[in-house]
């Protein structure tokens, strides 16, 4: 059984012990923590000794709890949103954090750029369609803010677009000639 654990650890400040590219321990008051963090939250990261602070998502398992940290709650925000898709776990969900920053994917998934999603490792074509499907028009905080304007134009446009190939793919045409 997954839970997704809400009101227990969602922050931590401490010293930083050791960081590798995708694991940090950091020392809160003695109790040593370890924290899996995309490879963007490493390159935000003062060096070992320093002083830091993390946003965390705590992952409860039958047999593990498990602790993602973010540099930002923007970073956070995407990655639940990431885990709400069906088949991306927060394993993943980090990967596909480590691939690009949050305003790279929130652009990409806005233009429906098939061919950026599907270039970050882990991610295959079902996953990167299925996330371009889910987040669709959910991007918009996650923009500046002219892109979120010419997305909302674009994603109209082509919400009417994917509906209609969606219609003749339902009536037996082959996606390429809908």
């Amino acid at each position: 059984m997954v839970a997704y654990a809400s009101g227990m650890i969602g922050h931590l400040k401490g010293r930083l012990l050791s960081k590798k590219p995708n694991l940090v321990l950091i020392d809160v008051q003695g109790v040593g923590y370890e924290v899996h963090i995309p490879v963007t939250t490493f390159y935000d990261l003062p060096g070992e000794g320093g002083e830091v602070a993390l946003r965390v998502h705590t992952h409860v398992r039958e047999d593990a709890l498990v602790l993602y940290g973010f540099a930002s709650q923007r970073e956070k925000d995407f990655f639940l949103k990431l885990v709400a898709i069906s088949g991306i776990g927060p394993k993943l969900a980090v990967s596909i954090l480590s691939g690009a920053r949050v305003e790279e994917l929130a652009q990409a998934v806005s233009a429906g750029d098939l061919a950026k999603l599907t270039a970050i490792p882990g991610v295959g074509r079902k996953t990167a369609e299925r996330i371009l499907l889910e987040l669709k028009g959910q991007v918009a905080p996650f923009l500046g803010a002219g892109e979120a304007a010419a997305a909302g134009a674009a994603g109209r446009a082509d919400g009417v677009r994917e509906d209609v190939v969606s219609a003749l793919v339902h009536l037996g045409y082959a996606r390429p000639a809908a």
